[in-house]
């Protein structure tokens, strides 16, 4: 469990982060949404410790990220699986080498032994037979599979991901979608999603945090999300005709 309490950031005169307060489940995607400017990307680097907030205190499972030694902070994000927008795969290394990464940086594994651990989490997301490939030869969403197995492949803990259908056809989204949600279940992860996909909100959102302007103007669950008469957050969830559809169709069918 990721537990935030009353953080706040700035940069210059610009106050991003005004003192959001909210928890993440171990074992549940949880989503933060948001309009752009609301804050979402900065919440995200100060959950993965690239940002120091300037009030408030972040806990990973009761561990207090500001108390820590640079030792403690190093082994943390040892347990921390990421997954970018942009896969963030290197070019010049194969699919196998670029999973088995995170375990030369963290572990004292042999390479056979990196390997095995590799292969392992490539047949996982169903990638057995691309280890060899480089990353030019693979589609995006085999890339972000690989994203994926290379965020998991030193079993964390907790597994971030920024915008994980950016780039995909709504048929890859699902199964990306569908795959993060898999193992956070498999693996009991506290895993947490930065998106703009209403689809992921529907599909996947057991928590939901929706930011407006650098606060938490809203959290709840996908269910939830359908039943609330927040005005910020049924604007920004139902600004197409589909959703609000959707939404209609739920209400009517729940009476």
């Amino acid at each position: 469990m990721i537990e935030v309490k009353d953080i706040h950031k700035s940069f210059g005169d610009s106050h991003i982060l005004k003192g959001i307060t909210t928890s993440f489940e171990k074992g549940k995607t949880n989503l933060i949404i948001g309009q752009s400017g609301s804050g979402k990307t900065v919440f995200l680097k100060c959950l993965l410790g690239l940002f120091a907030p300037e009030k408030g205190t972040i806990a990973y499972n009761g561990k207090i990220y500001s108390d820590l030694t640079d030792d403690q902070k190093r082994d943390l994000r040892a347990e921390m699986g990421m997954v970018f927008q942009g896969s963030a795969l290197f070019d010049s290394m194969t699919i196998l080498e670029n999973v088995m990464f995170p375990l030369r940086m963290f572990t004292k594994q042999s390479k056979s032994e990196m390997a095995d651990r590799a292969n392992f989490v490539l047949k996982r997301v169903n990638l057995e037979n691309a280890h060899n490939k480089m990353p030019s030869e693979a589609s995006g969403g085999m890339q972000k599979r690989v994203a994926i197995a290379r965020a998991i492949v030193n079993k964390p803990k907790y597994l971030f991901c920024d915008e994980p259908n950016s780039g995909l056809d709504p048929r890859t989204s699902i199964v990306i979608d569908n795959l993060i949600q898999e193992i956070t279940e498999e693996y009991d992860i506290t895993t947490i999603i930065n998106t703009h996909d209403m689809n992921s909100v529907m599909e996947i959102g057991e928590k939901i945090v929706f930011l407006k302007d650098g606060l938490k103007a809203w959290e709840g669950s996908s269910e939830t999300i359908f039943k609330t008469d927040n005005e910020a957050v049924t604007n920004f969830v139902y600004s197409s005709e589909l959703f609000k559809k959707v939404r209609q169709m739920y209400l009517e069918e729940k009476g």
